[in-house]
């Protein structure tokens, strides 16, 4: 799966890089927007269009202006996974996730599901556990490094904590962390590919000690029309577990539609598919952004 995942990486690069030297042509310098801050916000007429972290699980570089507060949120989530007679069954009633931007290339983000509520039903046994509340506690950066303002590439780096503030079944009751490296290419036509590779410290399934898991996101986005984006992706992940390594896999496909008299909110949806017996078989997904 590790040599999998990098073989893919580097032929999205090569076959972006490409599509990119082909399509370059002089483009206007980008506007000196260094002078805005928390407290100092961006105007209305240099605010970058609406960009979003949803939907499917792709990660994008772009940051919120500065000074500008941006909601993304699931409305429900649900998903379902079957191992060994076992059938977890998650639901998210909402998981927001509020960004505030800094400075022009740099924003914070904290995400809670208020609400989550998890069965997990054991058909062999007979038995059926069930779960109700927050969920865990998120707190990341995001730091633009190119492209916030325009180009054919951009790229950023999202470091970001976990802190336990979920019960028993919900969270594992461990702080945790990692780092995300995401990046896009700007391609012909409006299409658009992202990469998203991640790097997270887990605590062990059992017994003291964390270990490293590493994940990776390919994702391709076109224009349907001008107002509706659709989503195509596919996702990895490794998880090196001293009591066990799991691979997950999934191929996810979401859409998002920005009305054209209101390019300040998104309501989006999708749909993500388990690729083998350790990844959910099944996860939807309805969710809203609105910048303010």
């Amino acid at each position: 799966m590790r040599h999998a995942l990098i073989g893919a990486l580097g032929l999205a690069l090569l076959g972006a890089g490409a599509a990119w030297a082909d399509d370059a042509s002089p483009a206007a310098p980008a506007p000196d927007k260094s002078g805005f801050t928390l407290f100092n916000p961006t105007p209305d007429a240099d605010l970058r269009s609406l960009c979003t972290d949803r939907p499917t699980k792709s990660t994008a570089p772009c940051t919120v202006d500065a000074g500008r507060w941006q909601l993304e949120a699931d409305l429900y989530n649900f998903t379902t996974q079957t191992t060994g007679g076992v059938t977890t069954i998650t639901q998210v009633f909402t998981n927001p996730t509020l960004k505030l931007g800094i400075t022009n290339t740099l924003d914070f983000e904290v995400n809670i599901a208020p609400y989550e509520q998890v069965s997990i039903h054991d058909s062999i046994g007979g038995v059926t556990v069930a779960a109700r509340g927050a969920g865990d506690l998120f707190l990341k950066a995001k730091w633009n490094l190119v492209g916030d303002d325009g180009g054919s590439f951009s790229a950023a780096l999202l470091p970001y904590v976990k802190l336990p503030t979920a019960g028993r079944i919900i969270g594992n009751g461990a702080v945790e962390g990692g780092v995300l490296a995401p990046m896009q290419f700007n391609l012909p036509a409006g299409w658009q590919l992202a990469v998203a590779p991640e790097v997270d410290a887990l605590a062990n399934a059992v017994g003291p000690g964390r270990h490293a898991n590493a994940s990776l996101d390919l994702a391709v986005s076109c224009p349907a029309t001008r107002t509706l984006t659709l989503d195509a992706e596919v996702w990895g992940n490794e998880n090196f577990d001293p009591a066990g390594a799991v691979t997950q896999a999934s191929f996810d496909l979401g859409a998002a539609w920005i009305p054209a008299k209101s390019p300040t909110f998104q309501l989006d949806g999708g749909v993500n598919l388990g690729l083998n017996r350790a990844t959910p078989g099944l996860q939807a997904y309805v969710g809203v952004s609105k910048r303010f």
